[in-house]
């Protein structure tokens, strides 16, 4: 068989043939290649309906796949540096949930630290595992959790040598790496798996100047955000495994709960982007690189913003940092990170990915130009000088240490009742209570609500973050077990 070249798009070559072939539909979708929705055609053009099709032979099939979609799978494998890579259709969360259920089952101990996606947490809910905290070490100037100390995960791991698998944020959402190659070798010298959530860090698998990637770390599982800095479409993903993890029971895994429906969409996204960044992606970040340095040049020369950077680095809790994420602290400025979020979107039209209490993201990829970020660097000026005011005191303290009373399964479907949330005080959550983004949860289901929980919350209400998760939209009430 004919090597497969990564200058080659397996799937996006497939549907282009079959494009051509002008095949009459008798199968779903049922807008018939556009033309029994004319508004969604007008919407996405004839040749993105075209392009929606359903699994046949010529396309291969993703649950089972033997051919063009195999081939992307492999072709995606040699550029991620991973024994094997799965499409995922579902998001990252999707990626995440299937490896946290590849790895254990009810009852099973998985240790990671507090500060990940709810993703994790969720599939918890849904296989039963229970999770065992390393509690981040936070920086008290910026507000942030930042990553796991070797010390810490190598204690808790002798507290619990019968867990199943560590997981590691690389990075987390603000660029900061934990030292990912010692924790992989705690783990297997200890039995256990090392799982890497990647949502944020597709990039580092294309330069030698960002921090090391999952799979060269030697993790055994990563999940890979392929539509955050590797521009494919929204929703598409990756999910990289390494030589120790059996490619046919991970993908028994995926397939309980991803869609028999793959969207050719999402896929030939994929196709297309690995090739990009396979051919290109090295010069392309090298130029994000630069963005990024030259913002945090520019920003930095504001007064009252700080856009951090490597000198946050200490070799434990900041093993490595992301230079291409452009994290910028907000308080000296005496606004909120979340008001400068607002303000940037709603007085000068910039859409920033988050703003939390202290800090707002702005996320750059292989998209940004030079003049979008001259634009930011602008308007923060003037978010500075028409805005700014004395420093208050804000909550700076992102991270609070949850007291988990049982798992997150057994309390989402415990008996519950609900209460508002200064009665909830004391008893134990059964639901999940998150900023969205970045979808790290305050709360989650089995832990055991504080008041300065609730401080939390409240504090986050009035700032304008939007929380996510509880069963009242409104973030009055808060479900908790009945009786405990």
């Amino acid at each position: 068989m004919e090597k497969l070249s990564q200058e080659s798009a397996p799937i996006y070559e497939a549907l282009e043939k079959f494009r051509k072939m002008r095949v009459v539909p008798f199968d779903v979708p049922g807008h018939k290649r556009g033309r029994g929705n004319p508004e969604l055609e007008r919407l996405l053009g004839d040749r993105c309906m075209n392009l929606d099709v359903n699994s046949m032979k010529p396309l291969d099939n993703l649950c089972h796949p033997v051919s063009v979609i195999r081939q992307a799978e492999e072709l995606a494998a040699e550029a991620f540096h991973a024994a094997h890579a799965f499409l995922m259709v579902g998001g990252t969360t999707s990626s995440v949930q299937s490896m946290i259920l590849s790895v254990a089952k009810r009852g099973e101990k998985i240790i990671l630290p507090r500060n990940v996606h709810r993703s994790v947490l969720t599939a918890m809910v849904l296989c039963g595992a229970v999770p065992v905290y390393v509690n981040p070490q936070c920086s008290n100037r910026l507000g942030i959790p930042l990553g796991m100390s070797v010390a810490d995960v190598e204690r808790v791991i002798r507290e619990n040598p019968d867990a199943k698998a560590v997981l590691v944020n690389n990075p987390t959402y603000y660029g900061v790496c934990s030292d990912i190659q010692s924790i992989v070798k705690l783990a297997h010298d200890n039995g256990m798996y090392c799982l890497a959530d990647e949502a944020h860090g597709t990039h580092f698998y294309f330069s030698d100047k960002l921090p090391v990637s999952a799979m060269d770390a030697g993790a055994d599982m990563a999940a890979v955000s392929m539509h955050k800095s590797g521009g494919s479409l929204t929703q598409s993903s990756l999910l990289l495994i390494g030589p120790n993890m059996p490619e046919g029971h991970v993908r028994q895994i995926i397939n309980l709960t991803q869609t028999t429906s793959g969207s050719y969409l999402l896929m030939s996204s994929l196709d297309i982007s690995r090739r990009n960044l396979a051919l290109r992606g090295r010069e392309t970040f090298e130029k994000v690189i630069e963005l990024a340095e030259y913002a945090r040049k520019e920003i930095n020369e504001i007064p009252g913003f700080y856009a951090f950077s490597k000198e946050i680095i200490n070799k434990d809790s900041v093993y490595d940092f992301d230079v291409t994420k452009l994290s910028i602290h907000t308080l000296e400025t005496g606004l909120a990170g979340i008001e400068v979020y607002d303000l940037l979107r709603d007085e000068y039209d910039i859409q920033i990915e988050f703003g939390d209490f202290g800090n707002i993201l702005a996320y750059l990829s292989i998209g940004d130009r030079k003049r979008d970020i001259e634009r930011l660097v602008s308007s923060l000026s003037e978010v500075a000088r028409r805005f700014g005011k004395t420093k208050v005191d804000l909550i700076e303290q992102e991270y609070i240490p949850p007291q988990v009373a049982v798992s997150p399964q057994e309390a989402f479907y415990a008996e519950k009742e609900s209460k508002t949330l200064r009665d909830a005080i004391g008893f134990i959550c059964s639901e999940f209570v998150m900023c969205y983004p970045p979808g790290i949860p305050i709360l989650a289901p089995g832990e055991r609500v504080t008041k300065e929980i609730i401080e939390h919350i409240e504090y986050a209400k009035e700032k304008g973050c939007t929380i996510t998760g509880p069963e009242d939209a409104e973030i009055n009430y808060l479900n908790v077990l009945k009786g405990v």
